[in-house]
């Protein structure tokens, strides 16, 4: 049987050891509600998405993206745009502040600075064009499906090519 003095210190001890048992949970608590603060605060911050345009012809005018969603594909309104000089060859446009989603990008070369795909009398592009998965297009455009694309919260990129369909 312990002593009076011993019974106090293990008394003590028992108590001390509560103490760090409690300032750690609480520790480890408020850990885990930062780290779930910062993961649903990057989980609602917009991404970007860097588009690579191959296949520029020239250097005249700029290679325009959009990013559009399903309403929006084919539209003169797409919610995420951006543009880069043309260049021959490859161009790298990034479109910033894109929600986490599915997505179709179209992308062109506006040779003259007009912002909009000039056609011929039959009303084919004479301007490159070219859609995100390098969606076929033959007697028309090619559908959202056929040219969707997912955008995860840390961001993206992909690589399309330019047709030249009538000069």
């Amino acid at each position: 049987m312990p002593t009076p003095f011993e019974s106090m210190q293990l008394t003590n001890c028992v108590l001390r050891l509560n103490r760090i048992r409690e300032s750690t949970h609480v520790a480890a608590r408020k850990t885990a509600i930062g780290l779930a603060a910062l993961l649903l605060a990057a989980a609602d911050q917009p991404a970007f998405l860097d588009v690579t345009v191959q296949n520029v012809r020239n250097d005249r005018g700029r290679v325009r993206v959009a990013v559009c969603t399903e309403p929006e594909f084919l539209s003169m309104h797409c919610s995420w745009i951006g543009s880069m000089p043309a260049q021959p060859g490859a161009v790298t446009v990034r479109v910033a502040g894109i929600p986490p989603g599915t997505y179709a990008v179209e992308a062109y070369q506006d040779e003259n600075e007009n912002r909009r795909i000039d056609r011929n009398l039959i009303g084919m592009p004479t301007e490159g064009i070219g859609f995100s998965r390098d969606a076929k297009f033959r007697f028309g455009p090619p559908r959202f499906a056929d040219a969707a694309v997912t955008l995860g919260p840390e961001g993206g990129q992909i690589t399309l090519s330019l047709r030249y369909l009538a000069d």
